[in-house]
């Protein structure tokens, strides 16, 4: 008898026929006549699920996480990758839809930043920190599959791969993609990204994500190529430990170092440098850079990350000299701020 194959595959969702509940009814504090595990599943449920989405593109559909009270999502590369101009419709647990753009993405991670195109206020969840990320913790998973939306399910952290990746049991399907693999205390441990499946559609019992330590560096690197106006959305990354898991509205993160820095206005592919989207009316717009640009290099010296002009452009320099491949050519773009 041949051994049957197994493949890892993604949790894109997969467009089916059945109705998304998206409303969700409140759910009470939990009565007293529950145990104590109950008691604990039942407020990271309730108290994490506001901040919990459905993201919708034209051909799939997945989940993500509302990070700051101002509407920046984290989700998977992989769910808005067909997103036509980055746009995406974003359907909160109350079934409220809103217009999304994607801000950044991080192939290489199955990351992305989606931002919510509204002045209201969201509540948002916190990330873990690395030190309280431990196998044999209870973990648990809120996401849509299936287009199923405030779906719960739990297990435990089975495995920390070398390379970051959270390996749990916690039951995911196709359209968990992108949601939050939480603690205990409602903190993000984890973005769920993929399923172990025998036949490219179930699962198993092993589910893969991507770990919050990642997640957390994506977000710092992404602040320094986003507009003023998207960087004001990006949370404060520093977990605060508190005994209760009530839902957050964070502050943005507003420090001097962020705030001051010149911004050239893209959105940058941090794998390869490619750019993603230029701002209209932005530095880079009038220097006349285009989606598809590879920044090659910055003063002469060949760039290989986004640290590189993080950090040159957090000394506030007066000009820059930045080479561009488009194409086979490469160009010299001298930059006054």
């Amino acid at each position: 008898m041949k051994p049957r194959a197994i493949a890892l595959s993604l949790i894109s969702a997969i467009l089916v026929t059945i109705p998304s509940f998206s409303k969700v009814a409140a759910v009470s504090a939990a009565p007293k006549d529950f145990d104590s595990e109950e008691k604990i599943t039942m407020e990271v449920y309730r108290s994490s699920n506001p901040a919990v989405v459905t993201i919708r593109t034209a051909t799939s559909t997945g989940s993500g996480s509302i990070i700051s009270s101002e509407g920046l999502v984290i989700t998977n590369e992989h769910v808005i990758r067909d997103a036509k101009n980055g746009s995406v419709r974003i359907i909160n647990n109350e079934g409220k839809t809103y217009n999304g753009q994607v801000l950044t993405v991080d192939r290489k991670n199955d990351l992305a930043l989606v931002r919510i195109a509204s002045s209201d206020r969201f509540p948002s969840l916190p990330f873990a920190d690395r030190e309280s990320i431990l196998v044999g913790q209870k973990v648990f998973a809120i996401g849509s599959p299936f287009g199923l939306s405030g779906t719960l399910t739990t297990g435990i952290l089975s495995r920390v791969a070398q390379n970051g990746d959270l390996q749990t049991d916690a039951r995911l399907n196709p359209g968990n993609s992108g949601g939050p693999l939480l603690n205990s205390r409602g903190e993000i441990i984890g973005v769920n990204k993929a399923i172990l499946s025998p036949d490219g559609r179930s699962n198993t019992g092993i589910g893969f994500a991507i770990s919050a330590p990642i997640a957390k560096e994506f977000i710092t690197r992404s602040a320094a190529i986003m507009q003023p106006k998207a960087i004001a959305s990006l949370p404060n990354l520093q977990t605060k430990t508190s005994p209760t898991i009530a839902p957050q509205i964070a502050a943005p993160d507003t420090t001097t170092r962020i705030t001051e820095r010149h911004q050239l206005g893209i959105i940058l592919n941090p794998v390869n440098l490619t750019v993603y989207e230029v701002r209209p009316n932005s530095l880079a717009s009038r220097m006349g850079l285009q989606r598809g640009d590879r920044l090659v290099g910055l003063n002469g010296t060949p760039l290989s990350n986004p640290k590189q002009i993080v950090d040159y452009l957090a000394q506030r320099p007066s000009v820059a000299l930045l080479t561009v491949a488009r194409n086979t050519g490469l160009t010299n773009y001298q930059i006054k701020f």
